[in-house]
């Protein structure tokens, strides 16, 4: 049985939704992301937090998903942000020059209360 590289939670508190990714970003499973991201703005989600603190790896076909979807985002009057980045991740967006339009260190921290409630309810990740 083969497990997947990249396990995808979301959590939805009215137009907020925080969107929790578990393994690894790559050509394999940026498609899937992208999924998740567009079903966000097809269900009316205004603010998209993406919580990255469990992915390992994140390479330039997900940082092209991230950076679309922004775009998407911005043109249906939403936003989309990433948060808790691992130091590879930060370095790619910092080295392309995404970092500020992917992180906003202006930007309101996540809800104590929407990660309290997500963590609560989310079925623990897949071993690997």
């Amino acid at each position: 049985m083969t497990l997947p590289r990249l396990n995808i939670y979301r959590h939805d508190r009215g137009s907020r939704a925080l969107i929790t990714l578990a393994g690894e970003i790559d050509p394999a499973t940026a498609p899937l992301v992208r999924t998740v991201l567009e079903r966000c703005l097809d269900d009316g989600i205004t603010t998209i937090d993406v919580d990255l603190t469990t992915v390992g790896r994140c390479d330039s076909n997900g940082l092209n998903v991230f950076l679309e979807m922004s775009e998407h985002a911005t043109t249906a009057h939403a936003s989309l942000r990433l948060h808790h980045p691992s130091p590879p991740t930060a370095r790619l967006l910092t080295g392309t020059g995404s970092t500020p339009l992917l992180l906003d260190h202006r930007a309101p921290p996540l809800p104590s209360s929407l990660l309290h409630d997500f963590r609560s309810t989310a079925p623990p990740p897949s071993p690997r």
